[in-house]
């Protein structure tokens, strides 16, 4: 496997990788004054031509920079899934995903592409989640929602059965959502209120 992004939160996608004893090979980084990370070379800029025939996971955090990211790779891309995680079989998940420690994901649920699920979140019976959206630690989504593309639903939110959550919003940690809320929007609260709608 090979990972592109020598960060904290690839911390977590090796220590994943290692409880299924999967080798991580190298790290690319932009960063170019970073060498390795957990005892794995970090060799720099992008390579399309370095180990080409191996999956790649990118391990960065940020949904917008995620999402360019992932417009300029040529090699597979993979998928992360801690061996605590319980996933339902029916459960389809896209490319690029991380499922992180102890999260549950339940029936029929939906997760795209560059998703990154993180630890002890949970995500109930039908939910939708779009392509490179981040779920944070102990986010717990009720059944039957829908969280839009690159959106942020941060650590401790709970969002209540049957709603829609637009792309790329931003909800602030334990707020607690009770109503749709618009793209681009900014949301903190219990309950949650709309602070800020992006242009």
């Amino acid at each position: 496997m090979l990972l592109y992004g020598a960060s904290g939160h690839a911390k977590v996608i090796i220590s994943c990788l290692r409880a299924q004893n999967v080798e991580i090979n190298a790290i690319f980084d932009d960063d170019l004054s970073k060498n390795e990370l957990w005892g794995i070379p970090v060799v720099g800029n992008y390579n399309a031509d370095q180990s080409s025939s191996l999956p790649l996971i990118i391990s960065i955090g940020y949904n917008t920079r995620r999402k360019k990211v992932a417009a300029t790779i040529q090699h597979r891309f993979g998928k992360v899934v801690h061996p605590t995680a319980t996933i339902d079989e029916s459960v389809k998940w896209g490319e690029g995903t991380v499922i992180f420690h102890h999260v549950v994901i339940q029936a029929d649920a939906q997760i795209g592409k560059h998703v990154i699920i993180n630890t002890s979140a949970s995500i109930d019976h039908d939910c939708v989640v779009d392509d490179f959206v981040h779920i944070a630690p102990k986010a717990t989504l009720c059944g039957n929602i829908r969280v839009g593309e690159a959106t942020l639903i941060g650590a401790g939110s709970v969002v209540a059965p049957n709603l829609t959550i637009g792309k790329n919003c931003m909800i602030a940690a334990g707020s607690v959502i009770t109503k749709n809320i618009p793209d681009n929007a900014i949301v903190r609260g219990n309950p949650a209120r709309v602070i800020k709608i992006n242009k």
